[in-house]
C-alpha cells in the first residue's frame, strides 16, 4: 500500500481525493495550512515545512495547493507566486534532500494553452499571472521524479466554502438568477470523480513527465453550461451567451481555447478518458442526489 502525502487536503479537490485514495488502499497523511489535517503547516515556508516533515517517509507526494482565482492572481502576482510556486519548490527540495525515492504528483492547469486546440503537451502559451505561476510550479516539480497533470475539473464541491463552476451554475439557475455564459472560450474538463480516479492510478504507476488530463472532445463553456442545465431540467432561459471580450466580470486576459489532447496520458496509463458529454451526465447525477 503506497504511503501518500496529500498537500492541500482541505481544498475543493483535496476534500474528494483523500477519500478516493484511502478507498483504493493508500495510507494517506493530509497536510493543510489550516483546518482538519494530519499535518498543519504553511507549505510556502520552507523551514517550517521541512520541520513538519522531519522524519517522515512517503512513496508519493501529491501537491494540490493552488490559488486558482485568475483575477486574484492578476491583481496580486506576489500572492500568486507565493501560493502557486513556493509549495512546489519547497516540497521538491524536501524530496531531493530527505526522501529521494518519493514521487511527486503536481496538479497543473489547462490555462497554459491558447490558440487552436486540442493541444499536445509540447507547446505552451503563457498569457496571465495564473498560468505563469502554475507553469513555474511545473518547472519546480521537474527537479524530482514527478507526474505533472495539466487539467481542469468540474463537479459538486464537498469542501465547505469552496464553490465549483457547476455549483455556481446550479445554484444560480435554481434561484432563477440571470447569468452570462462564455460562448468563445473552449475547454475539455474532467469531473472531480474522474480526476481522483486518474490520480489514484498515477499513484500506482508513477509515470514521469507532463501529461494532459482532459475529457475527449471539448466544447465552448456556454455549450457546457446549457448541456449541464438541460440534464437537470434547470431553466436555461436565464442564461445569455456572450463573448469574453464583452464580459465585465473578467478583468484578466484568459485563453480562448484550452482543449487538450490527452492521448499521451491514456497510452501511459492504459486507459480511455470519457467524453465531455459523458462527464456532464456524471456530474449532473451528483446534483440529482443532492
Amino acid at each position: 500500500m503506497p504511503n501518500v502525502l496529500l498537500m492541500g487536503s482541505t481544498g475543493l479537490l483535496g476534500s474528494s481525493m483523500g477519500a478516493k485514495l484511502k478507498g483504493s488502499g493508500c495510507v494517506v497523511a493530509t497536510l493543510s495550512k489550516s483546518g482538519p489535517s494530519d499535518i498543519t503547516v504553511d507549505a510556502t515556508n520552507k523551514i517550517m515545512l521541512f520541520k513538519a516533515l522531519s522524519g517522515q517517509d512517503f512513496d508519493v507526494v501529491i501537491n494540490l495547493i493552488a490559488l486558482t482565482s485568475v483575477e486574484t492572481c492578476e491583481d496580486r502576482p506576489d500572492l500568486a507566486h507565493r501560493i502557486n510556486v513556493l509549495p512546489a519548490e519547497n516540497i521538491a527540495a524536501w524530496i531531493a534532500e530527505s526522501c529521494p525515492h518519493a514521487h511527486l504528483v503536481q496538479i497543473s492547469t489547462d490555462h497554459v494553452y491558447d490558440g487552436v486546440g486540442p493541444h499536445g503537451e509540447a507547446l505552451t502559451t503563457i498569457i496571465n499571472s495564473y498560468s505563469l505561476t502554475k507553469y513555474a510550479a511545473e518547472l519546480a516539480a521537474k527537479l524530482v521524479p514527478s507526474t505533472i497533470l495539466r487539467t481542469n475539473f468540474v463537479g459538486k464541491s464537498s469542501a465547505p466554502g469552496r464553490e465549483s463552476l457547476t455549483d455556481w451554475l446550479y445554484d444560480s439557475l435554481s434561484r432563477e438568477e440571470h447569468i452570462q455564459v462564455l460562448n468563445d472560450v473552449l475547454f475539455s474538463p474532467v469531473s472531480i470523480s474522474t480526476l481522483c480516479s486518474v490520480v489514484t492510478e498515477v499513484v500506482k504507476q508513477r509515470p514521469v513527465g507532463v501529461f494532459n488530463l482532459g475529457s475527449s472532445g471539448g466544447m465552448p463553456k456556454a455549450d457546457f453550461d446549457f448541456e449541464f442545465a438541460s440534464e437537470l431540467g434547470l431553466p436555461i432561459k436565464y442564461m445569455t451567451r456572450i463573448d469574453s471580450s464583452t464580459a465585465k466580470f473578467l478583468r484578466a486576459r484568459r485563453p480562448l481555447d484550452m482543449r487538450m489532447d490527452s492521448s499521451k496520458l491514456e497510452q501511459s496509463l492504459g486507459m480511455k478518458l470519457p467524453s465531455l458529454s459523458d462527464e456532464i451526465r456524471k456530474v449532473a447525477l451528483e446534483y440529482e442526489q443532492k
